[in-house]
């Protein structure tokens, strides 16, 4: 891996990239990949990636990530479709 590391850079350097263009790139396609295997997940994704939840959302709005393609489309059903047991109980 090193190896092709180093070949990527070379690649990147005698192609005139500007070190904040290469940094920009490898932040959003690194990202990109966690959100991808965690379907869009963003707690989880900051999570495998070391970092607070706000801080993702706030790197994502910056590269302009669009994480709802990579969500899988289902979502949390209502309370009201819930089953009883997995509701919190209220404190008296």
């Amino acid at each position: 891996m090193k190896d092709q590391l180093e070949a990527l850079i070379m690649q990147m350097y005698k192609s005139n990239i500007l070190y904040s263009e290469a940094v920009r790139e490898f932040k959003k396609r690194f990202i990109l990949t966690v959100l991808q295997e965690n379907k869009g997940n963003q707690c989880r994704a900051a999570r495998e990636l070391g970092m607070h939840r706000n801080t993702l959302s706030r790197t994502i709005s910056e590269l302009k990530i669009d994480v709802r393609q990579l969500r899988d489309g289902t979502r949390r059903p209502p309370r009201s479709a819930r089953p009883a047991f997995l509701e919190r109980k209220v404190a008296r």
